[in-house]
């Protein structure tokens, strides 16, 4: 009995301890499955198998929910997609940066979009982006995606944008030739066969439309777009309209075929008047950077004096008629950037200005813009009262340095055609003007029908 009780007494460590973590552990697991059963409890109606489909269907049903098609999946904003747009920078809207810049699209009037493309400050900053610029690339994410990859740049190579040069450091010359625009045959090709005698519109133009109210202004600017469209395919057309009525927006819209229409009608706030003519102007060049020949059609000066006038909200010196000192440096800025360049594209620009609007505003403004252009086309109200279209007022109105335009021995004539019209009075000289026109059917048949006897 001694024997076995310290036999019992001198067992190993090892064993002792193995007895006691199994005794623990037995315990352990029975408190665990206790507590398992108390917090799950199973119903005696169901089986767990039925209770598991439940779980399962239920759980399809919100994956169903939150892939419905209204919402993307993840995956897809990841991908990346082609996109492109005319770059506008500096915008802050809902949900804008600073800095960033801003992919608008052409068929929805430049107008920014909850969906447009953002295209990061950086990339602007590497690659030198411009404002107006035509940009396509890649980018990804859901909503408004951000760009993430350059391809081209006003349809230039990345390593072809970069050597181009600025639009500020390109060298001007004077007008160097002439775009006929009474070749075309429309309603009103005498108007624009007498555009082509006295005030020709020479490429790089700078071309002041003086106009009262209701003297034909928008009749003569539509037939130069059309006669433009029809002679010039290769020019680019661009009609900006400014504060204008929204059914000459949509008659526009119809009559430019071959060119780009911006409107920001009467209804529009004069923030984006000014918006949307500070990128048009920055289009216009990068095309001319690009080496493309540009005109744009203006409707008016005035109005979008007027807006840069509401936004400079009194800032400057106020002069007389409420025009605030600081208002006219963007528009003349905008109106001086029509010209030719010698190494590089055009741009002619044919802007409105209205006078005799009994508005002391509207006359300072014409007189700022007045000597600002290299050619003027006034128009006479007394002649569009007697139905004698063009109204341009022959002794008003005319081009500088016209003889660059033409040839000597044409310019030669219509001096004599100048000295002859000089001695009427301006509505007999446009009514001697239109009805001999009418008899010939070109210009050169009816400047050859002129001689030395007829001024004298």
């Amino acid at each position: 009995m001694e024997d076995a009780k310290e036999s019992s007494t001198n067992l190993p460590c090892e064993a002792i301890v193995t007895e006691k973590n199994s005794s623990k552990s037995g315990s352990s697991a029975a408190s665990r499955r206790r507590r398992r059963r108390r917090r799950t409890p199973v119903s005696s109606s169901s089986p767990p198998a039925a209770l598991e489909g439940e779980e399962a269907s239920a759980e399809a049903k919100l994956t169903t929910k939150r892939r419905s098609p209204g919402k993307r999946d993840s995956s897809q904003d990841s991908r990346e997609r082609v996109v492109s747009g005319i770059l506008e920078l500096g915008w802050k809207g809902k949900g804008g940066k600073g800095g960033n810049g801003y992919l608008r699209q052409l068929d929805k009037n430049l107008e920014p979009q909850k969906d447009d493309p953002i295209v990061p400050q950086a990339s602007i900053r590497k690659f030198n982006l411009k404002a107006g610029s035509v940009l396509v690339g890649k980018a990804s994410g859901a909503g408004a995606p951000t760009m993430r990859y350059v391809e081209s740049v006003d349809g230039m190579e990345m390593s072809e944008h970069r050597r181009r040069r600025d639009f500020k450091k390109l060298t001007v010359i004077d007008p160097d030739y002439q775009y006929e625009v009474g070749s075309c045959e429309q309603d009103g090709q005498v108007s624009m066969r007498i555009l082509d005698l006295l005030c020709p519109i020479g490429r790089g133009q700078r071309a002041l439309l003086v106009a009262p109210p209701r003297s034909g202004k928008t009749m003569l600017m539509q037939q130069i777009a059309r006669a433009m469209q029809e002679n010039y395919p290769d020019v680019h057309l661009i009609v900006l309209l400014i504060d204008e009525r929204p059914e000459e927006a949509t008659y526009w819209r119809r009559e430019v075929e071959n060119g780009e229409v911006f409107v920001s009608t009467m209804d529009e706030t004069p923030k984006n008047h000014v918006r949307l003519s500070e990128l048009v102007q920055a289009r216009a060049e990068r095309l001319v950077e690009s080496g493309k020949d540009v005109l744009i059609l203006l409707d008016s000066i005035t109005r979008l004096a007027r807006a840069h006038n509401h936004q400079t909200g009194g800032k400057g010196k106020t002069m007389s008629g409420g025009l605030d000192s600081r208002a006219m440096a963007k528009p003349k800025n905008f109106f001086g950037c029509a010209r030719n360049t010698e190494n590089a594209g055009s741009l002619t620009m044919v802007g409105t200005t209205l006078v005799d609007t009994g508005s002391k505003m509207d006359q300072i403004i014409f007189e700022e813009f007045k000597g600002t252009g290299n050619m003027e086309i006034v128009l006479d109200r007394r002649l569009a009262d007697r139905r004698i279209f063009p109204a341009i007022a022959v002794d008003r109105s005319g081009t500088r340095k016209e003889e660059k335009l033409r040839t000597r021995a044409t310019q030669h004539k219509v001096d004599i055609l100048r000295r002859v019209l000089s001695r009427m009075r301006p509505l007999e000289a446009m009514e001697l003007m239109v009805s001999r026109l009418a008899q010939f059917g070109t210009n050169q048949e009816f400047l050859g029908a002129f001689s030395m006897d007829d001024v004298e």
